[in-house]
C-alpha cells in the first residue's frame, strides 16, 4: 500500500493524530480540504493546482458554497490527497477494494513491522494509517466481524509503535493512544500471544509518554501473560527499561538478570540481544543513581550484530554520551552525542535529540547542533 503520488511521506503521519481522525470522521469535503492544506502548509492556489481546480473554486468548496457529489470526482480527489476513498463517502463496505484490504491487510501489518524494526518507522506509518482508517470506518458502520476487529487491533498497535519512533516527546501520547486502542480490542480476542504483545507495546509507549507507573503495570501484565520464552524475554527487556525510569531499582535489577539468563536460549531480535540489553542496563543504572557502575560499563558494549537496529544504535549513543558527560569525559561525550544527533536526524528520531538536549553539562556546540536539528525536524512535521 504505497503512498499516493504527489504526497510528502514525511507528513502523512499527521492524519493519524486525534485531531485529524475527528476531521476524517465527518466525511465533510470542506473540512478535509481545509485540514489537508493546514497540515501540508499549502495555499488554496497550490491545492487547486494539485486537484485541477482554480483558487476560487477551492474557496467555494472549503466554505461549503459548492460541493462535489459525483462518485468519480470524489474518488479522484481522495486519491490525489492520499486518503482512503471512504473518507469522502464513496467506498461501500462491500467494494472489492475493501475485500482486498482484508485479504492483504495482514501482509501490510507484517511489512510495516519489518520497516519499523529496520529503521524506517515513517514508512511503517505510511503503510498502516490508510489501513487503520478504512477498518475503523467499517467498525463505525456497525460491521464488527472478527476478522475486521483482529486486523484492526494489529494495525492500531503497529501504528502506535511506529509513531512512537518518529514523534517528538510532546506528541508521544498520540502513540500511546493508538497502542491503547489496539489493546482495547486485544483483550476480547481469543489470542493470548497477541494480548501479551499488545500489553507490551502499550506499556512501552506509556513509558515514552512519561506514564511510568502505568507502563510498569502493563509490562508486568505482559510478562505474566507471556506464553513463550521469546515473548517473556521481550517483556523483560521493556519492563527493565520502564522499571529503571520509574527508579524501581530492585525490579530493574531482577528483570535485567532474568533477561540476561534468557539471551542464550532465545532467538535474538531487534529488542532481545546483547547490545540492546547493554543499553537498557546503562540507562537503568543511571536512572537509579548508580553512575559509577554505569561508567564502568559504558565502554563495554557488545558488537552491534545484525539484530541491532539503527534506533538502538542512536539510543545507545545518547545514553553513553550522557554518562560520559556526567563523569566529566567531555571530549568522549561530545563525540557520542554529536553522532547520536546526526543519526537521529537520518532516522527521524526527534525524541532522541530531546534526550541529548537534557544531558547535564552538555557541550555548547552539541547543544547548538541539537537545537538546530530538532528545529528542522519540527518544522518538517509542523501543522
Amino acid at each position: 500500500m504505497p503512498p499516493a503520488s504527489g504526497i510528502n511521506a514525511a507528513v502523512m503521519w499527521r492524519w493519524a493524530t486525534p485531531q485529524a481522525q475527528q476531521v476524517l470522521a465527518t466525511r465533510d469535503l470542506a473540512a478535509i480540504l481545509r485540514h489537508h492544506r493546514r497540515v501540508h502548509g499549502w495555499s488554496q492556489g497550490r491545492l487547486g493546482v494539485h486537484l485541477g481546480y482554480d483558487t476560487s473554486y477551492i474557496s467555494l468548496l472549503e466554505t461549503g458554497r459548492r460541493t462535489i457529489d459525483d462518485v468519480a470526482s470524489r474518488r479522484r480527489i481522495a486519491q490525489e490527497l492520499g486518503l482512503p476513498p471512504h473518507t469522502l463517502g464513496v467506498t461501500d463496505s462491500a467494494d472489492s477494494d475493501h475485500a482486498a484490504m482484508l485479504q492483504f491487510g495482514t501482509s501490510v501489518v507484517r511489512l510495516a513491522e519489518t520497516a519499523r524494526q529496520s529503521g524506517h518507522a515513517t514508512a511503517a506509518v505510511d503503510e498502516l494509517w490508510p489501513l487503520v482508517a478504512r477498518l475503523e470506518a467499517r467498525v463505525a458502520d456497525g460491521h464488527t466481524e472478527r476478522e475486521v476487529l483482529t486486523l484492526l487491533a494489529h494495525a492500531r498497535v503497529g501504528l502506535g509503535a511506529a509513531l512512537g519512533h518518529i514523534l517528538p516527546e510532546e506528541r508521544l501520547p498520540t502513540a500511546a493512544r493508538w497502542t491503547g486502542k489496539g489493546l482495547a480490542i486485544a483483550r476480547h480476542l481469543d489470542d493470548p500471544a497477541f494480548h501479551s504483545y499488545a500489553l507490551r507495546m502499550h506499556g512501552n509507549e506509556l513509558r515514552k509518554a512519561g506514564l511510568r507507573a502505568a507502563a510498569v503495570d502493563r509490562l508486568r501484565q505482559s510478562l505474566g501473560t507471556a506464553h513463550t520464552p521469546q515473548d517473556r524475554a521481550a517483556s523483560l527487556a521493556l519492563l527493565a527499561r520502564a522499571a529503571g525510569e520509574a527508579r524501581q531499582g530492585d525490579l530493574f535489577d531482577s528483570t535485567v538478570l532474568d533477561n540476561q539468563r534468557l539471551l542464550d536460549t532465545v532467538e535474538h531480535t531487534s529488542l532481545v540481544n546483547p547490545f540492546s540489553l547493554h543499553e537498557i542496563r546503562l540507562r537503568g543504572l543511571l536512572a537509579t543513581g548508580r553512575l559509577d557502575r554505569a561508567g564502568a560499563l559504558v565502554d563495554q558494549a557488545p558488537a552491534t550484530g545484525t539484530r541491532s537496529t539503527p534506533q538502538w544504535r542512536v539510543i545507545e549513543h545518547v545514553t553513553a554520551g550522557r554518562i560520559l558527560a556526567l563523569r566529566g569525559a567531555q571530549a568522549a561525550a561530545q563525540a557520542r552525542l554529536l553522532t547520536a544527533v546526526d543519526e537521529a536526524v537520518a532516522h527521524h528520531l526527534p525524541h532522541q535529540i530531546q534526550r541529548v538536549l537534557r544531558t547535564p553539562g552538555i557541550p555548547a556546540d552539541v547543544r547548538d547542533h541539537a537545537d538546530s536539528c530538532l528545529r528542522q525536524l519540527r518544522e518538517a512535521m509542523a501543522a
